[in-house]
């Protein structure tokens, strides 16, 4: 028997199609075929067509995933082009409140300058440079924040009724404290009574142990801190004889610190009859009258700077001035009569001591 024979005798495990129709069994475009043989090279076939299918499939899968990746890179790329950039939101104004760290005066909220702030920031539909603000605990579902700096700009919003643009990010008390101070120290606009009642209440609520703690987190000069705190420790009638706090200025720290160091009632009693004539006197005359020396238990209040005139109707204009040595005139714009003579003598008789 040779090996053609042999073949044809072989028994294959599976069912072969018999006829030339398409079965379940068949493969698509595959005709059957009877022969052991040829049932072999269908069979051979058939795997070559899935396998080709398999690859057409993978080759699509490729192409998607490649074209994924492009995307993927040139989203990173454009990502990348944003690094360092600081992410802003509008928010409701009546949503954020101010700092318990607030280091600014009520008399910043209102005036000329503030009045201009609210007009640009109305002009420009908001306000352009973003304030920052930090989550704190909401009564309700709502979000609420605690402005870190820019008070000014919210209040500004405030009141126009506009949303604020606003930086969003989580900071602890100490890390606000220094991100305000030194906001407002790049602006040079905050006064020295301000920043020392700022620092004085860092010191109080226990975010520094020391001025020198304080004033190495701050990158501020140990000195003028301490100036600062001497002018934020005076007490408030000291502070409201002055025009406006904002006035007093750093280099009279020294003085005003000595003088309530020796004699703390009597600066404060001095302060307080200063207060009656504040609206004549300058901030430095104040400051003036406040270090000056009592002579006799009186105190000697500085020479006037500027003119005063007032009207009367029985003496007409009344100026008072100084001369070259500081002694203090009363000048009449009419002259006098005898009458009016005598009722100033008596006048003055009865206030000089």
């Amino acid at each position: 028997m040779n090996l053609k024979d042999k073949a044809s005798r072989v028994v294959f495990p599976v069912a072969l199609p018999t006829t030339s129709g398409s079965n379940d069994g068949d493969w698509p475009g595959q005709a059957t075929t009877k022969t052991a043989p040829g049932a072999m090279m269908g069979f051979a076939n058939a795997r070559k067509s899935e396998m080709l299918l398999e690859n057409e499939k993978l080759k699509e899968k490729l192409a998607s995933t490649e074209h994924l990746q492009n995307r993927l890179d040139q989203t990173i790329s454009e990502l990348k082009e944003w690094d360092g950039a600081i992410a802003t939101r509008l928010l409701d104004p009546s949503r954020i409140r101010r700092s318990k760290f607030a280091n600014r005066h009520e008399l910043n909220f209102t005036g000329p300058t503030f009045d201009e702030l609210k007009t640009e920031i109305f002009a420009a539909g908001g306000n352009v440079q973003p304030i920052k603000v930090r989550p704190i605990a909401s009564t309700d579902d709502k979000p609420l924040y605690e402005v870190v700096f820019g008070h000014r700009r919210h209040a500004a919003c405030l009141q126009l009724n506009l949303q604020v643009l606003c930086v969003i990010d989580n900071l602890n008390d100490q890390s606000l404290f220094i991100e305000m101070d030194r906001e407002n120290r790049a602006r040079k606009d905050l006064s020295p009574w301000e920043q020392g009642r700022s620092y004085l209440q860092a010191l109080e609520l226990g975010l520094f142990p020391s001025n020198r703690k304080l004033a190495d987190a701050l990158g501020v000069d140990l000195t003028n801190l301490g100036r600062a705190l001497t002018l934020a420790r005076l007490p408030s009638e000291v502070v409201e004889a002055f025009p406006s706090p904002m006035d007093i200025q750093y280099r009279w720290a020294a003085r005003l610190g000595e003088v309530f160091g020796s004699n703390p009632r009597g600066m404060v009693e001095k302060a307080k009859t200063i207060k009656v004539n504040a609206v004549l006197l300058s901030a430095k005359d104040v400051f003036q009258a406040l270090s000056a020396v009592e002579v006799g238990g009186i105190t000697v209040l500085p020479p006037i700077k500027k003119d005063i005139v007032v009207s009367s109707k029985s003496y007409g204009e009344v100026t008072f001035t100084s001369d070259k040595s500081g002694k203090t005139l009363l000048q009449f714009g009419s002259k006098l009569t005898d009458a009016q003579h005598q009722a100033l003598i008596s006048f003055f008789s009865s206030i000089v001591i």
